[in-house]
């Protein structure tokens, strides 16, 4: 099985003086999910935590929802022509009853904005395949106080073991509504560490999250919004910028979505009636 890192030997320079040392590189390698022994999808990812990433690509596919959809997830013997298992192929069966989506190049499947559907469709395919509403149980609404955000990007960096060492993952970590970190992941891929931690939930019998915030290290693509809301989770906050499908995604399901977390300041691109907001506030245009 691969490791998640590796080490490279590399040429220093610093301020003129050249020198030869060994790098920590993270890991990264390719993983095909299968799905009842038929070939679903091929991503490019850190090794590590491969039957909890398929399970949560499933789910934001729309094809799981909760632990007892699942039968089980393999490693596939003889993944390559000499036979050896290169623990690079995943094959997920869904338990009895359990309907398997088409999986031909047309297959009806929810797939990814990396898989070519984009603006209204891809709207409509997350509004129509979402298994919850993002507020779940209105008697106790989910409320968030602006400084316990502007928290969780120190709390994500302090936990991201691996980036300490390597400089080039990307993290994803759960939090309760109070700050307290549930789960974190790391991968090369931020749509995959979402995925990693999505799919620990379900294996867990955890979903929908429901009173959970996703935090994570990169921007806030539609594809992470899209993972936010067919897992439940309805606050999804980002150090860097939300793309505009993101924000009409956010704006559409109900999802709060906060980007350019950084220090004290934040934006807020929809879903604003989850921050704890002083009464009096009021907004205004610069």
């Amino acid at each position: 099985m691969g490791r998640v890192t590796e080490r490279r030997r590399v040429i220093r320079i610093r301020d003129g003086a050249v020198s030869t040392r060994p790098d920590t590189l993270v890991a990264e390698e390719p993983l095909e999910i299968r799905l009842g022994g038929k070939p679903l999808a091929i991503t490019m990812r850190t090794p590590g935590d491969d039957f909890a990433l398929a399970a949560g690509f499933l789910v934001s596919e729309g094809v799981l929802a909760s632990a007892d959809e699942l039968a089980n997830i393999v490693y596939c013997a003889g993944a390559t022509a000499d036979e050896e298992n290169t623990y690079n192929v995943v094959d997920v069966r869904l338990a009895d009853g359990v309907p398997v989506p088409d999986i031909t190049l047309e297959r009806n499947v929810y797939t990814t904005s990396s898989c070519g559907l984009c603006g209204k469709a891809s709207l409509d395919a997350v509004r129509t395949t979402a298994r919850w509403a993002l507020d779940s149980s209105p008697a106790t609404p989910v409320r968030i106080e602006p400084a316990t955000l502007a928290a969780l990007p120190d709390r994500l960096r302090a936990a991201q073991r691996v980036f300490e060492r390597t400089g080039g993952l990307h993290a994803a970590a759960l939090f309760t509504t109070d700050g307290e970190l549930l789960d974190i992941r790391e991968d090369v891929g931020r749509h995959n560490a979402v995925d990693k931690i999505v799919g620990r939930a379900l294996q867990q019998g955890r979903l929908p999250l429901s009173s959970s915030v996703l935090m994570v290290s990169g921007r806030a693509s539609f594809e992470l919004a899209q993972k936010a809301v067919m897992a439940g989770i309805p606050v999804l906050a980002a150090v860097s910028a939300p793309s505009s499908l993101a924000v009409d995604l956010a704006a559409e399901t109900g999802l709060t979505l906060v980007g350019f977390l950084r220090g004290s300041s934040m934006n807020v691109y929809a879903g604003e009636h989850r921050l704890a907001l002083p009464a009096e506030a009021s907004t205004r245009t610069d």
